[in-house]
């Protein structure tokens, strides 16, 4: 009997859980179109200068032309280029983050370099990047790799060295080496913490690119943006933005999926 009744709450919970859940996506969704449409109507009514805000309507119209006239091309070049500079600055990050990790001393040097790369706006070295790299491609994709790379570093070292040390003092009581205690302790306990370092430097790297993207290329949304407001077609402005938010929501649930996937794989 305790059993069923215990069931039945469960049941009830679930329910609620799911209610809840349902309720929160549709005030979303509701939140987002009533936004629409309180900026179309102002729009209308004059209550917004149409020409600089825009409206949906033309926005939609702007990207039903740019999809008929290399749309994807432009998406495609600007995920190209984040997704590159985010894997480069994940993968280059990382491994910074195990030396710092495995030296102290090397770590306790680095300290204050890091501290002020970190705080040093990298926008402000694109010209210097593309004096060196050369204006093209490379130029953006370094410009999202420095972005991503301190950030990258300073959140995994952060991780690594607050591993529980109750794990790795057991480990190396039973004679662990320091590589051992890093493949079976330290790295598995910060899959969570390279996760969240992934969701936020895709953000970064995307930022990056846009802003490599400003300064020097010949595609992309970033181009389309600089493009769009050097002969004043603000629908065009606009209707990049609005799509540039979108293909920085899928790049960051992609990553939650991932994570979802690993989570599950690794059994935490």
């Amino acid at each position: 009997m305790d059993n069923q009744q215990l069931s039945k709450e469960r049941v009830t919970y679930l329910k609620k859980e799911k209610h809840r859940k349902q309720m929160i996506h549709i005030w979303q969704i509701g939140i987002l179109f009533g936004f629409m449409a309180i900026w179309e109507i102002a729009a209308d009514l004059g209550w917004i200068d149409s020409f600089i805000l825009s409206q949906p309507s033309r926005i939609w119209n702007t990207c039903v032309n740019m999809a008929q006239n290399g749309l994807l091309v432009h998406i495609g070049v600007t995920v190209y280029e984040t997704l590159a500079g985010f894997i480069l600055g994940v993968i280059t990050g990382t491994a910074l983050a195990i030396i710092l990790w495995w030296s102290s001393f090397i770590s306790k040097v680095s300290e204050p370099y890091l501290v002020v790369l970190n705080s040093l706006p990298k926008i402000a070295l694109g010209p210097v990047i593309i004096i060196i790299v050369g204006a093209g491609t490379e130029a953006i994709i370094f410009m999202a790799l420095a972005i991503s790379l301190i950030v990258t570093v300073l959140e995994m070292l952060n991780g690594f060295q607050h591993t529980d040390q109750e794990y790795i003092k057991m480990a190396t009581t039973f004679g662990a080496t320091k590589f051992q205690i890093f493949k079976k302790i330290v790295f598995p306990y910060n899959i969570s913490t390279l996760f969240n370092s992934l969701k936020i430097n895709i953000g970064l790297s995307l930022v990056g690119v846009i802003a490599g993207e400003f300064l020097v290329s010949k595609a992309g949304l970033g181009y389309l943006i600089v493009y769009g407001g050097q002969v004043f077609q603000l629908d065009l402005v606009m209707a990049s933005v609005i799509i540039l938010a979108i293909v920085a929501a899928l790049m960051y649930e992609t990553v939650v999926l991932l994570q979802r996937f690993v989570m599950k794989w690794y059994g935490h």
